[in-house]
């Protein structure tokens, strides 16, 4: 028999991407899941293939230092049967001097890039050809994997949904804004990699590093930490500047910030513009501002990217404890105004992601959801990273397992205590001890609504089950109960507050006594940010002699003005409104806080044509002016991962008059078939961060 000759060959990577669940990657590289079986032709030149007679045998590589007992190499022969533990390839088809063969890898295999390589022999006659390169992720679909996910609809709500929706505003008043991750988007699995071969870990010892990568619980601490060094340039901590992120549809629908770190209508970098032009020396800057803005999406898009299970859940009056007493002590003056620095803060709202894994280095009953915070304000094990802490050990108060779970327990369970410092110096603890760790959220599979996961943190406030945690989280939560002085105290909002307006909150004063009581009541608003920071006063009423019959409610109003808040609102929208109550009397002081959202004008986005696959389409935005004065330096930019090409920035050449309407029409060619997402952000001077979106059901191509 002459030599067996490779003359060509087929890496498929079109079929297998549509049964791996990756042609949205891209048709020019071949990327597969492990676990699960893909199909390479083969082209032999002079004479086909003969069982018996030649030997095929492939070697796969990944890392710059393989090696077979690190699992980053392996060298393995046709067979007849696929090998269940190791690597295998079987011959599944042969037509003349063609040849199809089915490679699979096991499902515990290393993520990463490898390379392919087939030896030929005959006889002692032997040849070998580089016949490729692929890239391997993690499979949900696969039962033996560590991040196999049983449901379908979960699986792809959570791996392969390119958008989402992210919840912020305030815990009375829940928002959610559209998100794209954009994890199959061009480029960002090459970047993903290169997170990976440029973190710590990889440096100091790559056979190592490399050989961890079959462990998600490793990848999310690796990714968790690289996250966060690779943005924290972008909140102007003096890190590496990451200019790749912010074009790369790893943050919201046009997510510019024009009171952070980019401006619309500057341009802003292509999908070149990435690693490529990127400093990679390591990050020495110290903690990360926290936020979701940038951080968070990154994080879940490459988690999903790899193939784990990802989601972004938001926590609602979220603490943070330095010293790990869960408690929280808040210094107010008398006139509302925070007194004293202290290092515990509690946020409007903050948010982590969930990724979802087997946990094989702790005791059974710790699979499934586990908490990774690219944005915290600790180091564990010397780098600011934290997790994958399991959400059922925060829920049962298990706070020896890893990773860092006493901090993400004290960020839903601290107690928050208000002392109210007097002129003379003298602190008065408030009757009131607010809870954090409210209405914890994610979007639900399949549909724009929000699921309340509240529940797989914590049990039910004030349930024998939640004292029994607290014991064992040696924290004694009753020692904080709430003294009942007889006088009760809330701030309601009897309407929504919309931007551009004015409108009134309400002190609610209850006496539920039965003698008459004389006191001092002061309500303070001031503009918020999401993380507790106050910018300057809105609003401000000082009552001296506000006196409450017997068993009797009362109820004041504080007029809040635009032309008071206007200039100062962030673009999280947020007002924080104190009232202090103190009875003359007794000295008793009680203490209300409600964080009041400004809801910003909708902005309407209507469809022209038929939603079908490479056909044009038009949408058509608008948006009403609802402020009185005029609005300049207009911008729109408009994104859909498989609908647009990128962002695409609209800026509007005239200002906007007050109260009248902005329009443009936007022609864009969708790219893939399916429910999809038009995301639009509008920016100017006066109004920021308004966001909308609108759903797209494109049909496929006809054949």
């Amino acid at each position: 028999f002459a030599d067996l000759v490779l003359e060509t060959w087929d890496l498929q990577c079109e079929r297998n991407g549509r049964e791996h669940r990756t042609a949205e990657m891209g048709p020019r590289q071949l990327v597969v899941r492990r676990g699960q079986p893909f199909t390479i032709t083969l082209h032999f030149s002079g004479r086909g293939y003969e069982e018996g007679v030649d030997k095929l045998a492939f070697n796969v590589e990944t890392g710059p230092c393989p090696i077979e007992t690190s699992g980053t190499k392996s060298h393995f022969a046709v067979t007849d049967f696929p090998e269940e533990s190791g690597w295998s390839a079987v011959v599944q088809q042969q037509d003349g001097r063609s040849l199809s063969v089915s490679l699979c890898s096991p499902a515990s295999a290393c993520v990463g890039r490898y390379s392919l390589t087939l030896e030929t022999s005959t006889g002692y006659q032997g040849a070998s050809c580089h016949i490729g390169d692929f890239v391997l992720l993690f499979n949900a679909w696969h039962p033996e994997d560590a991040v196999f996910l049983r449901d379908e609809d979960e699986r792809c709500e959570y791996v392969l949904s390119q958008q989402g929706l992210i919840y912020q505003g305030a815990c009375d008043y829940i928002t959610s804004t559209p998100w794209n991750f954009g994890q199959f988007e061009d480029d960002i699995l090459s970047i993903c990699l290169k997170l990976l071969d440029t973190n710590p870990k990889f440096l100091r010892d790559q056979n190592r590093d490399c050989s961890r990568r079959n462990d998600p619980v490793y990848i999310g601490r690796v990714v968790s930490a690289m996250v966060t060094v690779q943005t924290v340039g972008l909140h102007g901590a003096g890190a590496v500047q990451t200019r790749g992120w912010a074009n790369l549809g790893l943050h919201g629908a046009g997510a510019v910030q024009t009171r952070g770190w980019a401006n619309p209508g500057l341009g802003k970098p292509g999908a070149g513009q990435t690693w490529g032009s990127m400093g990679q020396e390591p990050c020495k800057a110290g903690p990360p501002v926290p936020g979701p803005r940038l951080t968070l999406p990154c994080l879940s898009a490459v988690m999903r990217c790899l193939g784990i299970p990802s989601r972004v859940v938001t926590n609602y009056n979220s603490a943070h404890d330095t010293n790990g007493n869960l408690v929280i002590d808040r210094y107010l003056s008398e006139t509302g105004e925070a007194v004293r620095h202290s290092k515990d803060t509690i946020w409007n709202f903050h948010c982590w992601v969930e990724s979802w894994m087997a946990r094989p280095d702790l005791a059974p009953g710790y699979d499934g959801w586990q908490a990774l915070d690219p944005t915290p304000q600790e180091k564990s094990e010397g780098v600011f990273c934290c997790g994958p802490a399991p959400v059922r050990a925060i829920k049962e108060g298990d706070l020896q397992l890893k990773y860092d779970i006493p901090f993400v327990f004290a960020e839903v369970n601290a107690d928050v205590v208000y002392w109210v410092v007097q002129r003379d110096g003298s602190q008065k603890k408030s009757t009131h001890s607010s809870v954090v760790g409210k209405n914890i959220s994610t979007k639900s599979v399949g549909r724009d609504s929000r699921e309340d996961i509240t529940h797989t943190y914590k049990y039910p406030e004030g349930s024998e089950k939640e004292r029994e945690v607290f014991g064992k989280a040696e924290h004694e939560k009753s020692s904080l109960g709430e003294a009942d002085e007889g006088l009760r105290l809330k701030i309601k909002l009897l309407e929504g507050a919309n931007n551009g307006c004015d409108f009134d909150v309400f002190a609610v004063v209850n006496n539920t006594t039965e003698a008459e009581r004389v006191c001092r009541l002061m309500l303070c608003a001031r503009t918020a940010s999401y993380n507790g920071t106050v910018g300057p006063q809105c609003g401000m009423k000082d009552l001296l002699n506000v006196t409450l019959p017997p068993r009797a409610e009362k109820s004041v109003p504080l007029r809040i003005l635009y032309e008071k808040y206007g200039e100062s609102l962030t673009q999280d929208n947020i007002i924080k409104v104190v009232a202090l109550l103190t009875e003359y009397q007794t000295g008793d002081v009680v203490v209300a806080i409600r964080d009041v959202y400004i809801q910003n004008p909708e902005i309407k986005i209507r469809i022209l044509g038929e939603p079908m696959q490479k056909r044009k389409l038009v949408a058509e935005i608008s948006l009403v002016n609802p402020l009185a004065a005029p609005l300049n330096n207009c911008v729109f930019v408009v994104e859909g991962a498989g609908l647009t090409d990128g962002q695409q920035i609209k800026e509007l050449e005239e200002p906007v008059a007050p109260h009248a309407e902005a329009k443009f029409r936007l022609d864009f060619v969708p790219r893939q078939a399916g429910l999809r997402k038009l995301m639009v952000d509008f920016e100017s001077n006066k109004l920021t961060g308004v966001k909308g979106y609108r759903n797209v059901i494109i049909a496929p191509q006809p054949k």
